[in-house]
């Protein structure tokens, strides 16, 4: 409730409007319970998390979805230089193309994450300011428009649409690409494709510039722990990659601009995954803080590129 009053104090709203909609809200046990770090123990694995999407339903949904919306494609590619390719593999990603964009009422996920985000945590004070934040967006984003706030379904996590926008990217970033005057990301594929280009745009793609490249990690000891440190941050200049034990192919030797050595873990006796990524990649990761996702977005749209490619010769 002393949400509610803030809120509705600083958006000009009666207090008793905004503290009657919290009030409705419900807390969702398994938002919680998917929020919940993973067991002591648990190891990731990439060859499963790439399994769950680079894959012949996503891809042959992924070949659908181009050619139904290819000239919408083409023009956010011309507009931003962001290609499509990329732009599919996020939106297949995220929805399967907007065939999975979430059932859970979103006031109900975003109240339960904001005021009940789980303790366990180990950033649990700051996960939950996050979530009050984009509760706070997403009343504005409701409140505005013509749909009732009840009607709002997305993930557990309060994201929307087919490219699965939280409420604060929906207002920062949205953009109305099929231009009929809305901003609609959960019913037009126009919108939602002209908003994820906008979205990489704005947090830095440079047009041309690969993801990544090939690399073989010789590299123990400290010399490893270096390359590693800065995690996903560009921060070796191929020189200095090399000499610390990362071997580029000729192309990404010739990369003008910082790389990161990026470690993908793999389970079991298998070897972990490496590949150097460049700006672009981290620019990638912005959408979805993980290099998993970055790789698996990459792969899908590439995969679903040369589909569309084949079958245009």
């Amino acid at each position: 409730m002393a949400f509610a009053a803030r809120w509705a104090a600083a958006n000009g709203e009666p207090s008793e409007r905004i503290q009657a909609i919290i009030a409705d809200a419900k807390r969702l046990d398994r938002v919680i319970k998917y929020v919940t770090p993973a067991p002591k123990g648990f190891q990731k694995d990439w060859k499963t998390y790439r399994g769950r999407f680079v894959e012949p339903k996503r891809i042959r949904a992924g070949v659908a979805f181009w050619k139904a919306h290819a000239a919408d494609l083409k023009k956010a590619e011309a507009a931003t230089g962001v290609p499509a390719w990329l732009i599919v593999g996020v939106i297949g990603v995220e929805t399967i193309y907007g065939q999975q964009t979430g059932r859970f009422a979103t006031l109900d996920a975003l109240t339960t994450l904001a005021f009940d985000f789980p303790d366990a945590h180990p950033k649990a004070a700051a996960r939950a300011a996050f979530f009050e934040e984009e509760l706070g967006y997403f009343l504005r984003l409701a409140l505005n428009g013509k749909t009732p706030i009840r009607e709002w379904q997305g993930s557990y996590a309060g994201a929307l649409g087919l490219p699965q926008f939280m409420p604060s990217s929906w207002e920062k970033y949205a953009i109305d690409h099929d231009t009929d005057g809305r901003i609609d990301l959960r019913g037009s594929p126009a919108d939602a494709i002209g908003s994820v280009a906008n979205y990489f745009v704005q947090f830095g793609w440079q047009t041309g510039m690969p993801t990544h490249y090939p690399v073989n990690v010789q590299s123990t000891g400290k010399a490893l722990e270096t390359l590693l440190a800065p995690d996903i941050v560009p921060s070796f200049t191929p020189t200095e990659l090399q000499k610390l034990g990362a071997r580029l192919t000729t192309r990404g030797q010739k990369h003008n601009g910082k790389l990161a050595l990026v470690r993908l873990e793999n389970a079991g006796k298998r070897a972990d995954t490496f590949v150097a990524g460049t700006d672009n990649f981290y620019v990638i990761t912005r959408y979805n803080w993980s290099s998993y996702y970055a790789l698996a977005v990459i792969e899908l749209g590439k995969a679903v590129e040369r589909e569309v490619t084949a079958r245009t010769k």
